[in-house]
């Protein structure tokens, strides 16, 4: 069957988080690298669909693209990584340094890759720096302020926002990477993704890889933001809200809900996996005996 029961998915969830959690830097920078591009691609892609159509939900339909590409290969993305890891950290598979170490050089990964697709991007748009007149500039400066100053206007209340807004895209994100878990075949795998992560972008909460790429890019364009605004203001808060939301509302809570029928799930393996062994080992006696009975009764 392409389903996956979620006592499954959930071994797989702490298995998928033990062997990220043991990459080398080399794997954890280049897998964060390529995830932190590949996810800026997307949401300049989104940009673009938003803008043509004057539809926020074109963009939020074609965002996943992103997801789906970084899931299917395997690359790194932290915000993932936050429901997955702890959960192999609670089950002893691996020390907590082994999970800090993952998330400090995979955004350190992310950083890199986002910055080098925004200047790249950068170029491209404004044709080596020569006609600022594309409609997505304005975009992405507006997109920029509004990640940052408008938060620092709101003072404390504008802290407690946008860690909110965190907490319930990683929510989503997470769910998304949970979900493709569920099924075996590709075509179920990228449909089980696409869902959690729509709804994510539609909504414009807070992702911090996202916010990596957009708010430098702003920056970079010419918005009124700072290094303290970017940082301060949301890079900072938003990771925070994404931990929470990933390790809480979907890592424990999901551990939770399916810890019993993963351990009966596990039971029901290898009872299979018994029986078949039993019935292998006894096939060439049921095959030995009807030859048996046939030579006795020629001899007779």
């Amino acid at each position: 069957m392409d389903y996956v029961k979620p006592g499954e998915v959930l071994n797989a969830m702490i298995e998928t988080g033990e062997n990220k959690a043991r990459l080398s830097i080399l794997q954890m920078l280049a897998k964060g690298f390529l995830g932190g591009a590949i996810l800026a691609f997307a949401t300049t892609l989104a940009f673009t669909a938003t803008q043509q159509t004057s539809l926020g939900i074109v963009g939020a339909l074609i965002f996943p693209v992103g997801f789906v590409i970084i899931v299917l290969l395997g690359l790194e993305l932290v915000t993932s990584s936050f429901a997955l890891i702890p959960l192999a950290v609670l089950e002893r598979r691996v020390p907590l340094s082994r999970m800090l170490a993952n998330f400090g050089w995979v955004i350190l990964g992310h950083l890199i890759g986002c910055a080098v697709y925004a200047i790249l991007y950068g170029l491209t748009i404004t044709k080596m720096g020569t006609d600022f007149s594309h409609p997505l500039i304005q975009t992405i400066i507006q997109t920029s302020e509004a990640k940052t100053v408008a938060y620092k206007h709101m003072g404390g209340s504008g802290l407690a926002l946008v860690t909110i807004k965190a907490v319930l895209c990683n929510w989503m994100v997470t769910l998304g990477v949970v979900m493709g878990m569920t099924s075996r075949s590709t075509a179920g795998k990228i449909a089980a993704m696409w869902l959690p992560i729509l709804i994510f972008f539609a909504q414009g909460f807070e992702h911090a890889v996202v916010n990596m790429f957009v708010i430098p890019a702003g920056m970079m364009l010419g918005a009124n933001v700072s290094f303290a605004d970017w940082w301060v203001w949301n890079q900072i808060p938003v990771l925070i809200g994404n931990f929470l939301g990933g390790v809480v509302f979907t890592g424990l809570l999901l551990y939770v809900s399916q810890k019993g029928t993963s351990l009966a799930s596990q039971v029901e393996r290898d009872a299979s996996s018994a029986s078949s062994s039993l019935n292998a080992s006894d096939e060439p006696g049921r095959r030995a005996v009807p030859a048996a009975t046939a030579g006795a009764g020629k001899s007779l």
